[in-house]
């Protein structure tokens, strides 16, 4: 770096005597030897703002040259002085600051005095370093030697770094030492332990600390806001931020993009217009961030007209926006829609991250095209973006829906760095094609590795035995999930549970252990009992399974058709008639069933007699020619089924 250069970009910076500055005190400092006197000298106030801007800017090697200039003229200083301790606590800053923490050690060792400020400076370079022992150990050494006492910088700096449970000891210390020094009262003190106390998952301690404030302010209120969000307690955010709404203080853009995180968690709509409403009179709706926060919003409650309408009267987006847009897609089941829009940011020579790769990987589906993902996977390895887990997750994902297995196990063989989302995907993946041994497989290999199961890796393997009827395998990892890695089971751990009994035929215990379950069951569960109903042919079971599922979805048409199915494979016309009058009774229509099928690249989809497809009476042709081949060879159709295409008076 050429000092006119970076003389020349600070002299914003400088008031007037800096133009003079031409190489850092080469010429215009210096010690004349008769009188010890200089002929041109900075005072410490305007040595100590130059170093601040070598830190803040990252001027190392002007701050390298000013500290080398010092040096030359420190007789010229008074050592004891409170102006010399200010200029080496300001070099001392710019290190840190720097990230040149062995010089900063260095140099604080051979500083001639030190105060609570110069320990204040090496114990933080080293907790923004993230060498959170190495700090913690300064800080230890300067309350040991006893004479530096501890100020409001100290405790809000090493407060600032504790992040996670782990280190929640470290808060509660910290919290004794302020009340021990008498700075529990201190504003910015009580700031730093709430959000630290939130952070380090204590938020009844935080919300403590919050109520024995005798003076709050907006920072306060923000963190509090911020804090229940980040916890998950998003209704207690919002109440918060009403509250703070209507007394005296101010919230600013973090409150405010706290309050939508916490809209976004519990999908409340309303209270987000409200909030979207506000931010349009102050004049902060096309603030940066609060134009992601609105669209994550909108989209996560559902809203992806509004989403939409955000992103498009952007004037300016970056990859958190574009990435949010595509998840939001993603999410409402607009894979098509995420996909246009990837594919015009690539048209458009939008820099695209390994965040919106993986957003776009997201939305493949076992009806989405191959083709498509394969020319993401062009894109992946030409960025180089292969290294990047999530990534790589997404294509093992992408792959294994869209049919691939082969090439999901050869993304995973090559994966450079696996988390726990890695191997979960490529279980699934094995679980997904039937290949119920390859999963178990896998995850005795997962666990040799020293990689903890999740919850998602379970819901895989419970999948997997219920595909290859490994019951009591099944009912061994339910318990060892819950027993073991203490991971409480969701409802789509219990449907599958239904779902492996009632494929193996134990219709009666998948009956039973629904009646077990320490929690209401739901669609997930008894949609598993009336498929393996349908499965195995059980009228009466079938029919209190239709009852419960109508009971907690009235607006399916699924239990109906699936209970007229059973009652048709039984002969049992009766009662399947009363089944198909209730529907029409009741006006719920049956989903249209679509098939479909990728040919270069391009998706064609059907549903029962398409005639709209341009090649439909070639297609029709070919069909009428294969069905007489089958009836060839022995084919004989089963007809058991055929009456739920035929009205109950063609019947009679």
């Amino acid at each position: 770096m050429k000092s006119k250069w970076v003389i020349h970009k600070l002299n914003a910076h400088f008031p007037s005597w800096a133009n003079s500055l031409r190489s850092p005190f080469k010429t215009q400092i210096y010690c004349t030897p008769s009188s010890k006197t200089l002929s041109f000298l900075l005072d410490h106030l305007h040595i100590s703002h130059l170093l601040s801007i070598c830190g803040r800017e990252g001027y190392l090697r002007l701050g390298s040259s000013l500290h080398a200039s010092i040096i030359k003229i420190q007789e010229c200083f008074n050592y004891q002085s409170q102006n010399a301790i200010v200029i080496w606590n300001s070099l001392l800053s710019m290190y840190a600051k720097n990230g040149v923490l062995n010089d900063a050690v260095k140099l604080f060792d051979e500083m001639p005095m030190r105060d609570t400020v110069s320990w204040n400076i090496i114990i933080s370079g080293f907790l923004n370093d993230g060498s959170f022992d190495v700090g913690l150990g300064f800080f230890k050494q300067m309350q040991s030697l006893g004479y530096y006492r501890l100020d409001q910088a100290t405790l809000t700096t090493i407060l600032s770094a504790c992040d996670g449970p782990e280190i929640g000891f470290i808060n509660r210390a910290m919290h004794c030492l302020a009340v021990l020094n008498g700075f529990e009262r201190d504003i910015s003190v009580g700031n730093a332990l709430i959000t630290s106390y939130f952070k380090c998952g204590f938020s009844s301690s935080g919300m403590q600390v919050f109520y024995e404030m005798l003076e709050r302010n907006v920072i306060t209120w923000t963190a509090v806001i911020s804090g229940l969000a980040q916890s998950e307690l998003y209704e207690d955010s919002l109440r918060f931020f009403v509250k703070m709404t209507s007394g005296l203080v101010e919230p600013n853009s973090l409150t405010y993009l706290s309050s939508l995180m916490a809209c976004s968690g519990m999908q409340a709509l309303k209270e987000g217009c409200q909030i979207h409403g506000r931010l349009w009179k102050l004049g902060l709706q096309s603030d940066f961030f609060i134009e992601s926060a609105l669209m994550d919003m909108y989209s996560k409650c559902g809203s992806m007209g509004d989403a939409l309408q955000i992103f498009e009267s952007a004037v300016e987006l970056d990859e958190v926006s574009m990435t949010v847009i595509l998840v939001g897609f993603a999410q409402n089941g607009f894979e098509e829609e995420a996909m246009q829009v990837f594919v015009k940011m690539l048209k458009a020579g939008i820099d695209i991250d390994p965040n919106m790769v993986s957003a776009v990987l997201g939305v493949f589906g076992v009806d989405t095209s191959l083709g498509l993902g394969q020319q993401i996977h062009s894109l992946v390895i030409k960025r180089s973006f292969g290294s990047n887990p999530f990534v790589g997750n997404g294509l093992i994902n992408m792959y294994s829906k869209c049919g691939d297995l082969e090439d999901s196990i050869k993304v995973f063989s090559r994966m450079p760095c696996r988390n726990s989302v890695s191997w979960n995907s490529m279980i699934a993946a094995f679980a997904r094609h039937g290949d119920g041994y390859r999963s178990l497989q896998l995850y005795e290999e997962m666990r040799l590795k020293g990689v903890e199961p999740t919850d998602v890796t379970f819901l895989s393997l419970l999948h997997a035995c219920s595909h290859v009827g490994l019951v009591e395998k099944g009912m061994e990892f339910l318990k060892y999930m819950t027993e073991v890695h203490r991971v409480i089971p969701r409802m789509e751990h219990y449907a599958c549970v239904v779902d492996m009994l009632g494929r193996a035929g134990l219709l009666s215990e998948a009956k039973t252990f629904i009646e077990r379950l320490p929690v209401k069951p739901d669609v997930l569960v008894w949609q598993a009992l009336l498929g393996a109903c349908g499965i195995h042919g059980d009228p009466e079971m079938g029919k209190y399974a239709a009852e419960q599922l109508i009971l907690s979805a009235p607006e399916k048409a699924a239990p109906y058709i699936v209970l007229a199915n059973i009652y048709s494979s039984k002969g049992r016309w009766k009662e399947r008639a009363k089944t198909i009058k209730r529907i029409k009774e009741m006006g719920v229509a049956k989903e249209t069933g679509i098939s479909w099928i990728e040919i270069e690249a391009k998706l064609h989809s059907f549903v029962v007699e398409d005639k709209l497809h341009q090649q439909a009476e070639i297609i029709y042709g070919v069909l009428a020619e294969l069905f007489g081949h089958m009836i060839d060879e022995g084919y004989v159709p089963d007809k058991r089924y055929i009456l739920s295409y035929v009205n109950e008076d063609e019947k009679g």
